[in-house]
């Protein structure tokens, strides 16, 4: 039914949209890659702003290393997450799996990839890594925003099959019918939403104070935002048995452990409350 009144839905194509911001015919830029680069710098912007309060775990050289180690983090933890999560058999493919410009990049596994790096980090310089994890929680809504921008100008991780005015006719889908655009939903919740519930918590209560808040409130809003979109994105179709079959796919499961997780770091921040000596500021705070 839907398939024969597509032409009331927006088609991809009327958007203009193109993966490749430049092309200068020896070398391409894509606005996938764009987005991981605009989402690291960002973030990093960031993260020096919230390091200038009173109080931080860690100072601009750590900051400076730290986008070292997280963009190893995100890349390698990225694609590896990808494959074991959702295509296990490009591990029988090697060339395959060193093929980033295509895209398939997991964001669970980017977070443990960071994960890992910020503690490697504070083994490094001696310091507290769950605070760290606190203050990068706050600056990684920037690449989840840009990221998801860039799944949809590439037509790719669209949603089900919908009648929503706003629907959207993606070409790569093979078929005629108007989906959810719910790489929009994901940078809205994941991007905006959740930056500013983080802002909140960081610049109007004590919550750096409280070491794992912060990133319990990522954790729980992220695994739920993703959780509740997934119910409108069209699973990958290799593992289409697994939401037949249980009602669940991939990422909702995945999304399971980051909500039970930080609802622990929530409940349990203010037991972890102790005196704070800067490390960047010139305060140490109760």
């Amino acid at each position: 039914m839907l398939s024969q009144a597509t032409g009331q839905y927006i088609h991809f194509e009327q958007l203009g949209l193109d993966p490749v911001a430049l092309d200068l015919g020896f070398f391409t830029l894509k606005w996938y890659s764009l987005a991981y680069i605009g989402g690291i710098l960002l973030g990093w912007w960031y993260l020096l702003k919230l390091l200038a309060r009173p109080g931080a775990p860690m100072g601009r050289q750590h900051a400076d290393d730290l986008i070292f180690y997280a963009t190893l983090g995100i890349i390698l933890g990225g694609r590896l997450g990808y494959i074991l999560f959702y295509r296990p058999d490009l591990f029988l493919k090697p060339l395959q799996v060193l093929k980033l410009w295509d895209g398939g990049m997991s964001f669970h596994g980017g977070a443990i990839g960071v994960m890992i790096a910020i503690i490697v980090l504070a083994r490094k310089y001696g310091l507290n890594w769950l605070r760290v994890h606190d203050y990068v929680a706050c600056a990684v809504p920037f690449g989840l925003f840009f990221g998801r921008l860039a799944n949809f100008v590439n037509g790719e991780l669209w949603g089900r099959a919908t009648d929503v005015p706003w629907a959207v006719v993606f070409p790569r889908t093979g078929m005629d019918v108007p989906r959810h655009p719910s790489q929009l939903y994901e940078a809205g919740l994941e991007g905006i939403a959740l930056f500013l519930v983080l802002a909140f918590f960081f610049w109007r209560t004590q919550a750096r104070y409280q070491p794992g808040k912060l990133v319990g409130i990522f954790l729980l809003g992220y695994g739920a935002s993703r959780f509740f979109v997934e119910y409108f994105r069209e699973a990958d179709e290799q593992l289409m048995w697994l939401q037949q079959a249980t009602g669940l796919n991939m990422g909702q499961y995945l999304c399971m452990p980051m909500i039970l997780g930080g609802a622990y770091l929530i409940a349990t921040a203010k037991g972890r409350r102790q005196r704070v000596e800067s490390i960047a500021g010139r305060e140490s705070v109760a």
